[in-house]
């Protein structure tokens, strides 16, 4: 158990009472939105400066490891025609789940009862995604270091200098991590005798170097009631499939608009780094990188440099060695290639829930981005990306909590899994890359059902014009 430091003492929780109302697991932003509202940068009605106003301290307990949950419920309570037997008020009274815990040093489990689970553990982090290789091709075979950037994210500042000054790294991977990663390479080597840092793509994506695309806020093309009109959303009917269908040259025009200045912005043809499908596509699928300041010009000296390996690679005994022949030598190996928080859930989850975190899209197939149909008294938040994360969690916890206190019923089992197969229907006809869970080009549609779920009003804005001009943000989701 720790005591966390800063602006005073802090009271943290002590103790876990052996029967509670609610567990929540995991402490990053998804868990202190639970906490919060059953948040950790800005909220809607709260900004930083006042972080420690919601004392929630007090809720968490520090050091703990859930090593094991187990279910109370009976071998038939996740396969009912509604969602947990009713379909509405979780909260009844009856522990459904039973959660093990070790703290500290300790080897010692500790069970805890609890009605109702929250699981906050991420898509990111803990479980890093690995390559595999051919035996006597992986990193066995290596004479250097290799590394996942979930490791060099332990580092300190001046060890992760040390390790890079110097030396040639190999970055696998072109997505925020590894670019970032890449980044702080070819800073830590700017000086006498420092080397370049090399970046295995095999996958181009569009990348952004601020949220303004000539001269207008990023926001007007993808957050507005408007733009959004252009986009298929999930479980839509015949009229507004045709409307999408008509707006078909308009969305590609928006798309042709942004690349042509990401295009004349960036030098992503001198590198060979423009992508062959069009810009939404990432941006559907929340793979669009916002690159750090300068990053091109760290490029344009030397100090990063792309080597495509469209086909794959393999170690050698001096680097890495492409399909196609090409040999890159390297010193240390940098594997930005994600995480797998899915297994995260699949190793503490028992049996026959463990086998169905992920359904046939690949997708968690969550309603409302939070309840699992078939699985009773446990939801699931920060495993559904957006442009703002952050609201997304925040306004999912707010519906959370009005399942709790019973302002509204969940529909059938089966009507929930046909929504959220629609929502992945939709997905891969926007974009190729569809077995990420992401809502950005219907984000405002996702949140006007879970405001009308409340009985709160999904029209946010004060005026018409507003309403279908204006981007929407948190700011718009105050409680009121």
């Amino acid at each position: 158990m720790a005591m966390a430091q800063g602006q005073g003492a802090r009271a943290t929780r002590e103790a876990v009472p052996p029967v509670s109302r609610v567990a929540i697991i995991g402490g990053g932003i998804s868990g202190l939105a639970a906490a919060k509202q059953m948040a950790a940068y800005e909220f809607s009605d709260y900004s930083w400066k006042n972080r420690d106003e919601f004392d929630l301290w007090r809720y968490i307990s520090f050091g703990s490891k859930v090593v094991d949950i187990r279910f109370l419920g009976g071998a038939e309570a996740g396969f009912t025609e509604l969602w947990s037997g009713t379909g509405k008020d979780p909260l009844r009274g009856k522990p459904m789940w039973e959660v093990g815990i070790v703290t500290g040093d300790s080897n010692t489990v500790q069970y805890y009862k609890f009605e109702f689970v929250v699981m906050c553990t991420g898509k990111y982090g803990d479980v890093p995604r690995m390559p595999v290789f051919p035996p006597g091709k992986g990193p066995e075979v290596f004479k250097g270091t290799v590394m996942h950037s979930l490791d060099y994210c332990k580092l300190s500042e001046e060890e992760t200098v040390e390790l890079m000054r110097g030396r040639k790294v190999v970055v696998v991977g072109y997505k925020k991590s590894a670019i970032d990663l890449a980044n702080e390479c070819a800073q830590a080597n700017q000086v006498k005798g420092g080397q370049p840092c090399t970046m295995l793509v095999r996958t181009l994506h569009w990348v952004v170097p601020s949220y303004s695309i000539w001269g207008l806020p990023f926001s007007m093309f993808y957050s507005t009631r408007l733009s959004q009109l252009f986009y298929e959303r999930p479980n839509q009917g015949f009229f507004r499939s045709l409307l999408c269908r008509l707006m078909s040259p308009l969305r590609a025009g928006v798309s042709k608009f942004i690349e042509s200045y990401l295009s004349w912005k960036l030098p992503l043809g001198k590198y060979g780094l423009t992508p062959d499908h069009p810009f939404v596509e990432d941006y559907a699928s929340c793979q669009m990188a916002i690159l750090p300041e300068g990053f091109f010009d760290m490029a344009d000296r030397g100090l990063v440099r792309f080597q495509r390996a469209s086909a794959g690679w393999c170690f050698s005994e001096n680097g890495v060695v492409l399909d196609d022949g090409t040999k890159v030598e390297a010193d240390l190996v940098f594997l930005a290639t994600g995480f797998e928080g899915k297994d995260k859930l699949r190793e503490v989850l028992p049996k026959p829930f463990r086998d169905l975190v992920v359904g046939k899209s690949s997708m968690m197939p969550l309603y409302r981005g939070t309840i699992h149909p078939l699985i009773p008294n446990m939801a699931f938040v920060g495993f559904v990306e957006s442009v703002s994360n952050l609201h997304t969690s925040e306004l999912r916890c707010r519906w959370m909590s009005g399942l709790l206190e019973g302002r509204f019923e969940l529909p059938s089992v089966k009507a929930m899994m046909g929504h959220v197969a629609g929502e992945a229907d939709a997905m891969r006809r926007t974009t190729r890359f569809y077995r990420r869970h992401c809502i950005s080009t219907y984000s405002i549609h996702d949140s006007d059902g879970m405001c009308s779920d409340l009985g709160s009003a999904t029209l946010r804005k004060a005026n018409w014009i507003a309403e279908l001009f204006a981007p929407y943000n948190n700011k718009d989701y105050k409680e009121q």
